[in-house]
């Protein structure tokens, strides 16, 4: 705290130790810390140490080096390795997608793994470019922000192993998440050149936000490791880390306050809403999941993006980074369709308030903006499918799928109402506006460590910073986007995490602003961690009694969900009050203590000041709540020991399924096509049966003719349908279909050539658990493999 408090303002003399002083071991340690905690949690996550040398060091050679040194061309040193390091792997990755489009239009994915190598080689021989090899005008940070950093890599790199010590790799018998296996069909596809295809159905032209499958794809095609270890385990952690880096540098740059990046990374990354013990969930608590690669990749072309368009909007020259900003902007678009609406919108209020204001927008706040509405457009071209645009214009979709409204009000409301409001709400009048006004008002309250950071908008000073505007207006559009729009599977809600992280930025710069004395936001947020802690009950024997629930989901009642939200807003109210009385009286205790001098000038302001530090204590203990909350039900996972599952599993696959399926990917030719009877979950096909297995092309590697065809556009736009969701519509050709699965239960010699002659067909993958497979099959295809209940056949070559 003390280095921290050294070198509160960026601008402020920090300590300077010498390059092989004790203050450079210091600073180093962590960051060994955090790197031996990686290597080991990825050991127990049963990746081979073949496996964990190789894409270490892809991720050092293949993507830190070059990007930093590109970086370091572009917008120049941040003055200290880490924060070079951070934004020099986000840049990576930005060169390894340019490379990768390269190598798949081209057909020369065998040379993707070189592609760093004409950078450093350019760096090295080229005489102005070798100055970026090392940190130039070093302004080294203090001992404690590493500290801070390392300790909050280290959360998310434990959040990261709690997602996937539950997903054991293949093969194995047991089930994986839907979405998951949809993903690892989308990685393999895209180890292919272009044009690419929807594997689950070939031919299908693939229309899909899909560049976070392009990065695990590269990742495996550079290492040479396979793509369901990359997917499921090493490309998770090291992709938030430097989001979680990109997040700290943005707060240190804007609120002037080195402690605000340490800061900035817990809470934007492993926070949660502040819900202190009531039973209505917050949706959209954390920008992170595992199961959405789209959505945490993202984080990373975002977060990097918006540095940018803040110097724009302050005036400040991009010079050689200019072209950047489409770039990204088209990335951000191919990633995740969501991500890119709310940072333009917030540049257009920005545009729009300093119109007002000044009757003019600076030209490059205006090329900005083109650039980013060309990069949305061209990128909805061509990226957006697989039901990412199945958007309607509902006000209040989202009481959907929280529970006091969909218990409720919601029963009747049926699978996909087109109305302009949830029907339920004018089912019942006042009193159904009054549960939606409620639980409104309460998502919002539990969300409010994204929002606090507004209160800059209240200060003239900070009101005239066309980055207040940025960042508030970006927040707002994700909240309001996502609470206008109805999707069928809730995806209106990554409007919202997509801009998680941006709200965290922003309050913690308020906080910063506050120049509240450094006790008065300590007391706070530590209260506040063990409030949160307290009622989440994440801590044996320290718990808050949670807030019970109105009844079961078909005894619940509007009374009784409006008590329960009445108690959990008066606790709410207290925890607030409490806040603010801590950090006033804390910092009234702070003043009698200092100096004659510093108390006098810290006492300047009256109630004005107080009021202040009061908003300070409330913003701290938010902060503090939020990330204790899931700190402390992720060291409670780690420390736990798993329970393996037992009994009956009713969506799980065999371990001979996925032997078969691995086996497929080893000795099948890249470009062969698969025809497969297995098309539903649980395995075993049957009408209107959940049609998202994706296994057979996820674990299998090869497109299908007809696997699974849930998150085909045409599927998901017929959601609703004869009251079906879209998992459980029919097939929109039926023909071939019937042409698909007629060959494995009454096979003909004819079906065969036309498979293979018109569809490229060179394998049968027959599941007797998925239905009847006929004896007669054998002997008109070639047996490969017998695993359990699958067989794996080879057509004759003609």
């Amino acid at each position: 705290m003390a280095d921290l408090l050294l070198a509160e303002r960026s601008d402020a003399p920090a300590p300077a130790p010498g390059r092989n002083g004790p203050g450079s071991v210091l600073s180093a340690l962590p960051w060994v810390l955090v790197i031996a905690a990686l290597l080991l949690v990825w050991s127990r996550g049963s990746v081979p140490a073949p496996d964990l040398a190789r894409f270490s060091a892809y991720w050092v050679f293949a993507l830190v080096f070059p990007g930093t040194l590109v970086h370091r061309a572009l917008r120049g040193s941040r003055g200290n390795l880490p924060e070079d390091l951070g934004y020099g792997a986000a840049t990576g990755l930005l060169l390894e997608i340019i490379a990768w489009a390269l190598a798949a239009a081209t057909g020369q994915q065998s040379l993707l793994r070189w592609w760093p190598l004409p950078v450093l080689v350019a760096f090295a021989a080229v005489p102005r470019l070798r100055r970026h090899w090392r940190v130039e005008e070093r302004r080294p940070l203090p001992v404690a922000w590493h500290w801070g950093m390392g300790a909050a890599l280290l959360v998310v790199l434990a959040w990261g192993y709690t997602q996937w010590r539950m997903v054991p790799l293949p093969p194995v018998y047991g089930g994986y998440y839907q979405d998951v296996l949809y993903h690892l069909g989308l990685v393999q596809e895209l180890t292919r050149a272009m044009p690419f295809q929807l594997p689950h159905v070939a031919g299908e032209a693939l229309r899909y936000h899909y560049l976070s499958d392009a990065h695990i794809a590269s990742g495996s095609m550079i290492t040479g490791i396979s793509p369901a270890v990359v997917l499921l385990r090493l490309w998770l952690v090291p992709v938030v880390g430097t989001a979680a880096l990109l997040a700290a540098g943005l707060a240190r740059d804007l609120s002037g306050s080195v402690w605000a990046g340490p800061v900035a990374a817990l809470a934007a990354f492993i926070g949660a809403g502040v819900t202190l013990g009531s039973p209505v969930g917050a949706s959209g608590e954390m920008p992170l999941s595992y199961a959405s690669p789209s959505q945490t990749y993202v984080l990373v072309p975002l977060l990097l993006l918006a540095g940018l368009i803040i110097d724009v909007v302050r005036g400040r020259s991009l010079g050689r980074a200019w072209p950047l900003v489409p770039v990204l902007g088209l990335i951000c678009a191919g990633a995740k369709s969501s991500a890119l609406p709310p940072l333009i919108a917030g540049l257009g209020l920005t545009a729009v308030v300093f119109w007002w204001r000044k009757r003019q927008v600076p030209r490059p706040a205006l090329v900005a903006l083109a650039c980013l509405g060309a990069a949305m457009a061209l990128g909805f071209r061509l990226f957006a499918g697989g039901g990412a645009g199945t958007l309607r214009v509902q006000a209040l979709a989202l009481l959907h799928f929280i529970a006091p409204y969909s218990e409720t009000l919601g029963t009747g409301d049926g699978i996909w109402p087109s109305a302009p409001l949830p029907p339920g709400i004018n089912d019942r009048g006042l009193v159904g506006w009054l549960l939606a006004f409620a639980v409104v008002a309460w998502w919002v309250l539990a969300q409010a460590p994204r929002w606090v950071g507004m209160s800059l908008l209240a200060d003239g000073g900070q009101r005239a910073d066309p980055a207040v505007w940025l960042l508030a207006g970006t927040v707002l559009a994700g909240a309001a986007t996502t609470w206008v729009f109805q999707h069928p599977s809730i995806s209106q809600i990554y409007f919202w995490m997509g801009v998680i992280p941006v709200g965290v930025v922003l309050t913690t710069w308020s906080l910063a602003q506050a120049r509240a004395p450094w006790p008065a936001l300590v007391v706070p947020a530590v209260a506040g961690a063990l409030a949160g802690i307290a009622t989440a009950g994440t801590v044996v024997g320290f718990a808050v009694p949670r807030i019970s629930r109105p009844g079961t989901p078909t005894t619940s009642t509007i009374e009784g969900w409006l008590r329960v939200l009445g108690l959990s807003a008066t606790r709410y109210v207290l925890f607030v009050a409490v806040a603010a009385a801590l950090a006033v009286g804390v910092a009234a205790r702070w003043r009698r203590r200092v100096p004659a001098p510093a108390a006098s000038a810290a006492g300047s302001g009256g109630r004005r000041r107080a009021v202040t530090i009061a908003l300070a204590g409330v913003t701290a203990a938010m902060l503090g709540a939020s990330a204790a909350v899931v700190v402390g039900g992720t060291v409670r996972s780690v420390l736990t020991e798993p329970v393996p599952a037992t009994g009956p599993q009713p969506y799980a696959l065999t371990a001979d399924e996925m032997r078969a399926a691995l086996w497929l990917d080893d000795n099948a030719a890249d470009d062969d096509v698969v025809a497969t009877n297995v098309h539903c979950q649980p395995v075993r096909t049957t009408p209107h049966c959940d049609a998202r297995a994706f296994w057979v092309t996820g674990l299998g590697g090869h497109r299908t003719v007809v696997e699974s065809w849930s998150y085909t556009d045409a599927v998901v736009a017929a959601h609703g349908v004869e009251n079906l969701g879209y998992a459980r519509q029919d097939f929109p050709d039926p023909a071939l279909l019937a042409l698909n699965d007629g060959v494995f239960c009454t096979p003909t010699q004819a079906d065969l050539d036309r498979l293979r002659t018109e569809h490229g067909v060179r394998w049968l993958f027959a599941d007797a658990r998925a239905g009847a497979v006929s004896p007669e099959l054998a002997a008109l295809a070639q047996v490969r493999l017998v695993a359990g209940s699958v067989t794996v056949y080879e057509l004759n070559r003609p």
